[in-house]
C-alpha cells in the first residue's frame, strides 16, 4: 500500500512528509535496491513544494544511508542485505478466535469502499490476472474512542457483490466471507513495520512518522483459493502481538520441529 500524500496542514515540515514516504517506499520493496528516485524536479512538480523542499528530502535519505546521491546520476537506493526467514506455523483456528475477539472489542469505522483495478502486488499474491476488478475497502477500528487499526483489504469482485457497503460497516470480513459460503480453511501473513503517513497517520490519529505494525494476509478458503488480501497497520501502543512456541518430537523422523499458537 503506497502512500504518497502530504498536506501543508500537519505539523510536520513538508521535507519531513516526503522524507517519510520515499523512506517508506524504500523500506517495503515499493523502491527496491538500485532504483531512481525522483529527481528534484519532479519531486517540486508531483508535491508543489520548492527546491530547497525537494532537496532536503533526498539529503535526509543520503544521510540515512539509504540512498546514494551523485551529479549528473540522479539519487539512487543502496543495496540492502536481506535476511531470509523461515516461517513459523500457526493454528487457523486461533486466528479465527483472535479476529473474532477484535471484532467484538472494537467498533469498525468505513472510510472506503469501491471495486477498483486491483495493484499488482495483490493480484500477484492472490494468482490474478493484472487488472482484475476486485472490491476495495478501507476501514478504521476503534476501541474506547480511540483508533486501534488501519485495513485495507481486496477481495474478488463475485465474492463481494455477496455484501455490500453496509453489511462491512458493520461485520468483520471473516464472517461475511463465510455467511457469503465460503469455508475459511488457510491464510498466510507476514509482518512487519512500517510508518505513518498521509491518510494513515490522519485516520489513526498519529503523528506522521510514527512506528506501526503491519501485516499482510491472503485468506485462503478449503480449495486453496485466496479469497481476501488485507493489508493491517496496528498502533502498536494499542495492540501486540503475541505468540507461544512449543517444542514437537518428530519420533519418525528423529527431529524436533517448532510449532506456534498464537
Amino acid at each position: 500500500m503506497a502512500i504518497s500524500s502530504i498536506s501543508s496542514e500537519m505539523r510536520s515540515p513538508l521535507y519531513h512528509q516526503i522524507y517519510l514516504v520515499l523512506k517508506q517506499q524504500i523500506l517495503d520493496g515499493t523502491l527496491p535496491s538500485g532504483a531512481r528516485l525522483p529527481a528534484e524536479q519532479e519531486l517540486m512538480e508531483t508535491y508543489g513544494v520548492s527546491r530547497i523542499t525537494a532537496k532536503r528530502a533526498l539529503d535526509e535519505l543520503a544521510g540515512i544511508g539509504l540512498v546514494e546521491r551523485k551529479r549528473g546520476r540522479g539519487t539512487t537506493v543502496k543495496d540492502r542485505p536481506r535476511r531470509s526467514m523461515s516461517p513459523v506455523k500457526g493454528g487457523m483456528d486461533g486466528l479465527l478466535e483472535s479476529l473474532l475477539s477484535i471484532a467484538l472489542e472494537t467498533q469498525p469505522h468505513l472510510l472506503h469502499f469501491d471495486y477498483v483495478r486491483a495493484p499488482d502486488e495483490v493480484t500477484v499474491a492472490m494468482g490474478l490476472p493484472f487488472g482484475t476488478v476486485m472490491q476495495h475497502a478501507v476501514r478504521i477500528r476503534v476501541m474506547d474512542g480511540v483508533p486501534f487499526s488501519y485495513l485495507e483489504t481486496y477481495v474478488p469482485e463475485e465474492i463481494g457483490r455477496r455484501f455490500d457497503r453496509q453489511d462491512l460497516a458493520e461485520k468483520p470480513m471473516l464472517a461475511l466471507l463465510e455467511e457469503g459460503g465460503l469455508v475459511i480453511e488457510a491464510a498466510e501473513q507476514t509482518f512487519s513495520a512500517t510508518l505513518a503517513a498521509g491518510q494513515v497517520a490522519e485516520a489513526l490519529g498519529v503523528d506522521m512518522g510514527t512506528a506501526l505494525l503491519k501485516l499482510v494476509r491472503v485468506v485462503k478458503d478449503e480449495t486453496g483459493r485466496p479469497v481476501e488480501y488485507i493489508t493491517a497497520l496496528y498502533r502498536p501502543d494499542r495492540y501486540q502481538y503475541r505468540m507461544a512456541l512449543s517444542r514437537v518430537r518428530d519420533r519418525e523422523r528423529g527431529r524436533n520441529r517448532w510449532q506456534a499458537e498464537r
